[in-house]
């Protein structure tokens, strides 16, 4: 497929994946509305996206919030046109004492802001693109989906829905012109894996993602797991029993 002139909303474009995301689809001459919370940055990127040779506008707000997540959505149509592709990427990892703690306020923000989000994002597209025909749902979820992993229930609570929520849409839009692709990656050197000690398995520099994510929304992909190591691990994971998975997941110590 070609990105140029395509219309593409990213949420969580201030840093990370999305950042990458937006700079790599101006350079395609793609048009970008990125949202995220922090104004400053994404005003640093449009710069980029632009220098890159697309456009871009700043849109700034929380995905938490229904009503500004589809004002977003209406100045990127009334500035670029229909949008034609939704990157839902914001997420947090909630790897903090809280979270960890089960504090209801504290995992309610990681489900408001990974699912709740992208909830809100797929409400302020979706009807339009229906109503054209014609739309690219990219649900940015994780290996983290699959099964739970320890001192990380919210987090995985978080992309377990994320990834059954888009593919019940996808059963639902998928003969009305509207595809939906869900990505899984597992660990990539971001500001949400930073600042751990405890080694990642099969990590990822950021830049050697990129690829990645690009050839799933560019060939429609239903899923898309990757690094393949990592994938087929989780994958495989599926199918052990309760207590031969509990052995062996409870030793995982990368969320320190």
């Amino acid at each position: 497929m070609s990105w140029n002139g395509k219309v593409v909303l990213i949420t969580g474009a201030s840093s990370g994946i999305g950042e990458a995301l937006a700079i790599a689809l101006g350079s395609r001459g793609a048009k970008i509305g990125l949202f995220a919370r922090r104004e400053t940055e994404l005003n640093r990127i449009v710069v980029l996206c632009r220098d890159a040779g697309g456009d871009a506008i700043s849109l700034p707000g929380d995905v938490a919030d229904a009503a500004v997540v589809a004002d977003a959505a209406a100045k990127l149509r009334e500035t670029f046109g229909d949008i034609d592709i939704l990157i839902a990427n914001a997420g947090i990892g909630g790897n903090d004492d809280a979270t960890r703690s089960l504090t209801p306020d504290a995992v309610r923000k990681v489900i408001d802001v990974n699912l709740i989000g992208a909830v809100n994002a797929v409400h302020a597209v979706l009807p339009n693109m229906l109503e054209r025909g014609s739309g690219h749902l990219v649900a940015i979820s994780s290996l983290a989906g699959f099964r739970g992993l320890p001192r990380s229930a919210a987090y995985c609570a978080s992309k377990a829905g994320m990834t059954a929520y888009f593919e019940s849409i996808r059963l639902d839009v998928q003969h009305r012109g509207v595809d939906v692709t869900i990505i899984q990656p597992g660990f990539i050197k971001t500001p949400l894996t930073s600042g751990r000690e405890a080694q990642m398995p099969y990590i990822m520099e950021l830049e050697d993602s990129i690829p990645h994510f690009l050839q799933a929304i560019e060939k429609r992909k239903k899923f898309a797991a990757f690094p393949w190591q990592l994938a087929t691990l989780v994958r495989s994971a599926r199918i052990f029993p309760a207590w031969l998975y509990d052995r062996i997941a409870s030793r995982a110590r990368y969320r320190e």
